[in-house]
Parts: structure tokens; sequence; C-alpha cells
């Protein structure tokens, strides 16, 4: 619409000057070299216009040929341009799409016309890993680490390929660099962690975890969790040589995070040692009313030094108040009072678990109720022992597919730092509801190994792959090993259940 404006107001500007001229007429005289024309200044207007169209004319031919091989050789380009740039759309449609053939064309159609450029330079690197072809990804990736506008992203596909060949201390350096360049690289702070908690660098990884926070890569919450994790890993290490070092990190971790089951055992176990029950008895207490589990209750009933089981079976009743009766506090109740000599006791404070489907731990402590009481050979305690290896599982330390008795700052599996959860491990095999079933004559799967003192977390089944490089990298599938006895995973050591053979013995000696 404006532009019709603009040409309505010009026209009436020319119409207006026509009117004007012819309105005031007048003559034009030239004069050149002895020769005088002259004409009505119309007709020199005129004229002069007709001149200057055609010159203009005139100068467009020759510039136009003039410039006539630049502007081939530029509309050449944009040609092998628009081409180079729909190679590389097809090319990442290819990748995405799982074609390594076409990825592969349309990677070298788009270098051939492109040149080396980032994009290119990607899209060959990835159409080579989709190929298999890892020697031609690494060179791509080296191309793309050499020059600094794709140095990082460069770095980042060598580490990837470092950690495809388990190669840990390439893919260690690779991302070392990648955060000194970029420290706000999320990957490369993570690889950087995962190394440092591999290494039991507890004091580093704690820093990288602080830098993250300050730079807002991850929330202050999980800051604070993570942080509290590694210091409770420092706090494992230092806790049997230097005590006071454990217990100032323990207590740091406590403070980040109450609910953290391992810290406030050591913290409690070492504020005992020093004396300071109060203290201790408080933050066992605070981690109970989050997470009731079995090493907080032995830490809370031996937190004096002499005192008597009447003594440890009063502290039990108070964690089952705090816990409004939680299964663990019952199960904690019951072994004090089994100490105490309490067995009634023991029975009734065990029997709303008797009665829902006791759990591995809840048969094995009714064996050792009966035990103290008849004797280690009476029927009702080798029964339970055979309802023991039956039984559902208990809860225990879980991670990506792991179990294990004690807690790990990180996966054994993925390196992940704060991975293992306190939960029920799920059933692969769960054993009959029926009490009176009949014990079977031949060993039951039903349960993993007992896990010796040394041998660290242990798989939820036998034939789960084992990685030989817990940590930062994971070396793939490993070879199931035999389990040394039938026992159930959490199982502590010297517990009757640990000391069965088989399910066939077990039911020999019923018979």
């Amino acid at each position: 619409m404006w532009r019709a404006l603009v040409f309505l107001a010009l026209l009436a500007v020319a119409a207006y000057g026509a009117v004007w001229i012819a309105d005031h007429p007048g003559t034009v005289t030239v004069v050149w070299n002895g020769y005088e024309i002259g004409t009505s200044l119309a007709i020199a207007l005129t004229g002069v216009l007709v001149a200057a169209i055609i010159l203009g004319l005139i100068w467009a031919i020759v510039t136009g040929v003039i410039g006539l091989p630049a502007s081939i050789s530029r509309s050449t380009r944009e040609r092998r341009r628009n081409k180079g740039l729909a190679s590389l759309s097809r090319g990442m449609i290819a990748v995405g799409s799982g074609d390594p053939l076409a990825a592969r064309r349309h990677a070298g159609d788009a270098e051939r016309l492109l040149g080396s450029q980032p994009l290119t330079l990607l899209l060959k690197a990835q159409a080579a890993q989709i190929s298999g072809d890892r020697d031609a990804a690494e060179q791509a990736f080296k191309r793309m680490a050499d020059d600094p506008e794709t140095r990082v992203l460069g770095l980042r596909g060598l580490f990837v390929e470092a950690r495809r060949r388990e190669d840990e201390g390439a893919a260690r350096a690779y991302a070392a660099e990648a955060a000194r360049l970029a420290p706000s690289v999320t990957w490369a702070n993570e690889a950087v962690l995962e190394a440092q908690c591999a290494d039991g660098e507890w004091s580093a990884a704690t820093e990288t975890v602080e830098r993250r926070a300050a730079l807002g890569l991850m929330d202050k919450h999980a800051a604070r969790r993570q942080r509290a994790v590694l210091l409770t890993a420092a706090a494992q290490r230092h806790e049997a040589g230097e005590p006071e070092t454990a217990t100032e990190q323990a207590l740091k971790a406590v403070k980040l995070a109450p609910d953290l089951v391992p810290a406030a055992v050591i913290a409690g176990r070492l504020l005992a040692r020093r004396n300071d029950l109060r203290k201790a008895a408080k933050i066992i207490e605070a981690a109970w009313k989050a997470t009731p589990h079995p090493e907080l209750g032995k830490v809370y009933l031996n937190l004096r030094t002499g005192d008597s089981a009447r003594d440890r079976l009063a502290r039990a009743e108070t964690l089952a108040k705090l816990s409004s009766w939680d299964p663990e506090s019952r199960l904690v109740i019951a072994q004090a009072a089994s100490e105490s000599k309490d067995f009634a006791r023991a029975r009734e404070v065990l029997a709303p678990l008797v009665d829902d489907r006791p759990t591995s731990r809840v048969c094995r402590m009714m064996a050792r109720i009966e035990a103290a009481e008849h004797g280690a050979d009476s029927g009702r305690s080798r029964e339970w022992l055979a309802r023991a290896a039956r039984a559902p599982r208990d809860p225990a330390w879980v991670a990506d597919g792991v179990v294990s008795e004690r807690w790990a700052p990180v996966s054994p599996v993925t390196g992940r730092l704060d991975a293992f959860v306190w939960k029920t491990p799920p059933e692969i095999l769960a054993g009959p509801e029926d009490d009176d079933a009949p014990v079977p004559a031949s060993p039951e799967p039903t349960a993993p190994a007992a896990i010796p003192a040394s041998s660290g977390p242990a798989p939820i089944t036998t034939d789960s792959p084992a990685p030989s490089t817990p940590g930062f990298l994971q070396t793939g599938a490993g070879t199931p090993s035999a389990p040394p006895s039938p026992a159930p995973v959490n199982a502590p050591a010297g517990s009757p259940a640990a000391t069965q053979t088989t399910a066939a013995d077990r039911a020999r000696r019923i018979a």
C-alpha cells in the first residue's frame, strides 16, 4: 500500500512539473565549437532524460560484461553450497535413521562440496561411528579437536571412542581437557567426577561437585547430597587410622544429609567412642526416623559399653516408638529381648511379621530365639532355618542391579555417585508361600551366595554381567561365578543361616 502511495505522489509531482513548464515556456540555447543550438525548455529536458537513460544502459552493459566471470563464479559457489547443505541435511537424516551407506555417501558429498567445516566433520564422524569404522571416526574427531571452534566437540567424540575401546587413561585425559577449556560442559564434569570417585580422590571429587553447583550445573539439594556422600566415603577411609578426621568428616556429612544412613552410623560410632552419647543418640534417632536400618539399630543399642541386656531392650523400645513400629524396629527389639532371655517378648514383637509372610531375617531371628531357648539342635530352630532359605528377601543396598551388604559411595557397575539405595531386591524366584510345603531335595537358586567380607557387592542374579573395571569405565559383561554357599545375600556373618550347606542337607536333618 505504501508503495502505491509513493508512486502516486511521484506521479503527481511529475504532472505538476510538466504543467508548470507548459505554463512557463522558455528557450534553451547551447553554443559549442561555433555552433549555436536553440530549442524549447520541454524538448531540452526530454533530451537530457533520454540521454541519461541511454548512458545508464551503456554503463550497465559494460559493467555486466566486466563482472561476468565473477558472477558466474559466485553462482557456481552458491549452487555448490546449496548442494552441500542438502547433502549435509540428508546425511544427518540418514545418521538418525541408522542408514550407514547413505550417511557415508552424503558425508562424502558434503565434505567435497563444503570442505572441512565443523558440521561436515561431525557428519563424517557420525557416519563412521554407525558404520563401525572407529579409526575413521577418531580421525574426524581429532581434526575437530585441532580446530579452536570445535575443540570441545572433538574432545567429546574422542572421549566416547576411548571409552568404547576401554582406554580409561585416554578417556580421562580428554574429559579433563574439555573441563578445563569449557568448565560448564556437563559431560566433562561428570566424567571427571567419576574418575575421581573411582580413584578414591574424595577431596578432589568434593571440589568438583562444589564447582558444578557454583556453575549452576546441578541444584543445591543434589549438590549437598553428593557432598555428604563424598564426606562419608572419606570418613570410612579415615575411621580406623584417623578417628578425629573421620569424626569431623562424618559430622559434616550428617549436617548436609541427616538421612544418610552410613554417615549417621559412622558419626554415632565415633562419637560413642568419645563418650559423647547424647550427640550420638540424637544423630542416630534422626536418621532412624527417615530410614530404619539394622546398622543404626546396632550402633544405637551399643552406644554405652557395659549396658545390660535390659538397658539395650529399653533403648530398642525407644527406636520402635520413633519409627511407629517399623518392621526393622521389631527385629531390633526381638534381638535385644532374646539377649535378655525374654523369649516371650521376642516372639510377641515378631508375631505380626511372622503372620505376614516372614522374610529371611525374620525366620533367622525366630531360629535364633528357638536355639537360645531350646538348643541349637531343636526341631523348631531347624524348621525356621529351612524356611529362611525359601523366604522373601530382606532390604539391602541395591545399585544398578547389584545387591550388597555394605554401602558404597559409587556404583560398582557404572561408577555413578550415590547410586546405592536401601530397598528390597526384586525376587527373581519367589519361594512357596505355604509353610507346610515340603522342602525340595535339590538346591534352590532362590538367593545368591553370601558375600564374604572382602568380596564387595554381588549381583542380584548369579548370571548377571559383572564389570571387571568398576567405576569410571565399564569393560562389559563378565563371567558368572559359582556361589560359595546358598545363604541369603543379607545373612550376617556367623548367623545360623550363613552356616547352612544346601536345601537337601536341611531336608535330611529335618527328616
